[in-house]
């Protein structure tokens, strides 16, 4: 999922999520929208769908990474999370039942329900504390979750997160904790917030094993595309990261036939397209000798078509992974496709 922040994928017109790279669904970041434009701007446009009019699915978080990472002197207790804005200092209160409110006005498709996601490293004791508060707050994440209706006249499916840091043991609870809510979906949270890679594996492996084979398993804030591929092979089906657009706008961009930097000065007098294989048309209409002269001219539209070649790629890959599982070769097509697209050029 294309990572929209603000209720905007930076620097992509929608028309080019659509049009160009055929985005299906785009993630909105609660605690954001929340302090701007604020609830009832959204309330009155008719929710996310009718203020941005991205009319395809989207999917709201539930603000609890961002208040713990961006929020100025927060005080977590059982009622929920006390923060001030980082913005202008304002004080509010997310609360399970809060934060279920909020994404009911955002208008989702889906919404997650209200977790901590304690800091890596942290202690056996400290994590499994802080997981425990999870499944607490999902209890009443849930008992307001069904006792109330979108807004808009669609329905919302709510998704648990499992937590559990780099526990085996905490993960396996959780895991049976958030499977006694009857979700359309499971999230696996908690992961990519430092940890060493092979941790990540272990985790997403012991979190597949426990959670409904049956149900679409969602991976957060992960990663690269080595990441996603072998998440894929340990049974995750969704993602959603900032790689794509936030590497973009430094210039690194991801291809089929490998990693570039376009700033190199390599790419002065290449002539040749930025990616023959993306979907993106301005992948393949513009040179990358044009593309590493935005960058160094500081030209915004540089940004803008390296992130659509990483988005491009992103959902290419996507795509390509589905296509070998259904034909039964995925295992040899990700080794194939890792060799190529994860070289440096």
């Amino acid at each position: 999922m294309p990572v929209g922040t603000q209720a905007s994928v930076k620097g992509i017109h929608f028309a080019e999520l659509e049009d160009s790279i055929k985005a299906q669904i785009i993630l909105g970041n609660t605690y954001h929208l929340f302090l701007r434009p604020g609830l009832d701007i959204i309330r009155e446009a008719g929710g996310l769908h009718g203020f941005t009019t991205w009319d395809r699915p989207m999917l709201t978080d539930s603000g609890g990474y961002q208040i713990f990472s961006l929020a100025d002197r927060i005080k977590i207790t059982e009622e929920g999370a006390l923060f001030h804005s980082h913005i202008d200092g304002s004080k509010h209160q997310f609360t399970p039942e809060r934060a279920v409110e909020i994404q009911r006005t955002l208008g989702a498709d889906f919404f997650m329900a209200f977790d901590e996601c304690p800091a890596w490293p942290a202690s056996y004791e400290d994590t499994r504390k802080s997981m425990e508060l999870t499944h607490r707050w999902l209890t009443r994440c849930w008992a307001a979750y069904q006792s109330t209706d979108c807004s808009y006249g669609h329905e919302q499916a709510m998704l648990p997160i499992v937590q559990g840091g780099t526990y085996a043991d905490l993960r396996k609870q959780s895991c049976q904790a958030v499977m006694q809510y009857d979700s359309f979906a499971y999230a696996i949270g908690g992961l990519s917030v430092g940890e060493p890679k092979e941790d990540l594996y272990a985790m997403v492996e012991v979190c597949t094993a426990e959670l409904p084979q049956e149900k679409p398993r969602y991976l957060m804030g992960v990663g690269t595309p080595e990441n996603l591929l072998e998440c894929i092979a340990l049974g995750v089906d969704m993602f959603d990261c900032v790689m794509p657009t936030r590497n973009g706008r430094n210039g690194m961009l991801f291809t089929h036939e490998g990693i570039l930097n376009i700033k190199n000065r390599k790419w002065a007098a290449d002539f040749s397209p930025i990616s023959v294989a993306s979907e993106a048309v301005t992948s393949r209409r513009h040179s990358k000798s044009y593309l590493r002269h935005l960058f160094v001219a500081g030209e915004r539209l540089g940004s803008q078509i390296a992130s659509l070649q990483n988005l491009s790629f992103y959902l290419s890959l996507m795509a390509g992974a589905r296509k070998a599982i259904q034909e039964g070769v995925f295992s040899s097509w990700k080794d194939e496709t890792l060799a190529k697209c994860m070289k440096r050029l």
